[in-house]
């Protein structure tokens, strides 16, 4: 089997490097690292056990990353540090000052793992992964707001425009502040090829209206469920074209995909995700989609 390629969002997810939460999680300063008041690392700890076992239902090799106690307590969010290519990862660099190291614990992974390094990005540049969206395998949509900028979306261009692919940034809203996380995938999830689930009052218009120009079905998710879930409702992660695994709890959002004919998982992750502020999608980081 190939060891690695993905310039692709909803294909087959067949290989993912993920990280199991553990001492660096139950030492957190919630306040510090932005947690909400639903954090409780044990049950956390718990709710991510329960997320690994669909993934692992889904036929995905998992590539594990162990917290050693390092301190990294956002390190579970293993989307961000780096974004993999058919050419192989990026190592990116994180917005967020505490995540400053966890590009190194990728590329000890890959290195480990034999997975080549296409590129880096260099200070002053910040990429992180939940920016960055695969529209087609020759188009990559970047948000640029508070986690990245401007230097890392041009440095980004520069590394991937050698094999074929063009960048587009997008402009993100401030909406909750600085501290808090407003990623490109906070307001888009694609679910197979040319379907995605959106949140359309934070969207770019100028991303909204070119998906709808690429024939893409846009499904909109309830407003109020985006709401009460801090944007965690629409964080979808699929593991192939409209089977996507979903925090439990959103009925609406959950329904209006179905009703496009996916097949949908849920996971109880209260203290994981919404207190934490990432997703299925943001607690993977697909080394393989074919």
């Amino acid at each position: 089997m190939t060891a690695y390629g993905s310039q692709a969002m909803s294909a087959p997810l067949m290989r993912v490097l993920m990280r199991r939460p553990g001492d660096s999680l139950r030492n957190a300063d919630a306040g510090e690292w932005h947690y909400g008041p639903g954090f409780d690392a044990e049950k956390a700890i718990r709710q991510h056990r329960e997320f690994t076992g669909l993934v692992e239902k889904s036929g995905a090799e998992i590539l594990w990353l162990e917290d050693a106690g390092d301190g990294l307590a956002d390190s579970m969010f293993t989307h961000d540090p780096s974004l993999m290519t058919d050419h192989g990862a990026i190592l990116l660099r994180m917005g967020k000052s505490l995540r400053a190291t966890e590009p190194e614990l990728h590329e000890k992974a890959y290195a480990a793992a034999g997975i080549s390094v296409l590129g880096r990005i260099a200070a002053p540049g910040a990429v992180e992964g939940g920016d960055c969206v695969w529209i087609d395998k020759q188009t990559l949509a970047v948000g640029r707001g508070v986690r990245t900028n401007q230097a890392g979306i041009d440095q980004l261009a520069a590394i991937l425009k050698p094999i074929g692919v063009t960048v587009l940034g997008y402009d993100l809203p401030l909406w909750q502040g600085v501290e808090a996380c407003l990623h490109l995938m906070s307001v888009i999830s694609p679910l197979a090829e040319k379907l995605a689930l959106v949140h359309a009052p934070l969207m770019p218009a100028a991303l909204y209206m070119m998906l709808q120009e690429r024939g893409y079905t846009l499904i909109h998710g309830s407003d109020n469920e985006f709401a009460e879930s801090n944007g965690l409702s629409l964080n979808v992660l699929p593991t192939s074209p409209g089977h996507v695994i979903m925090v439990d709890g959103f009925p609406i959002t959950r329904q209006a995909m179905e009703a496009h004919g996916c097949v949908v998982d849920t996971f109880e992750a209260d203290a994981l995700c919404i207190a934490c502020e990432g997703g299925p999608t943001c607690l993977t980081r697909p080394v393989l989609r074919r």
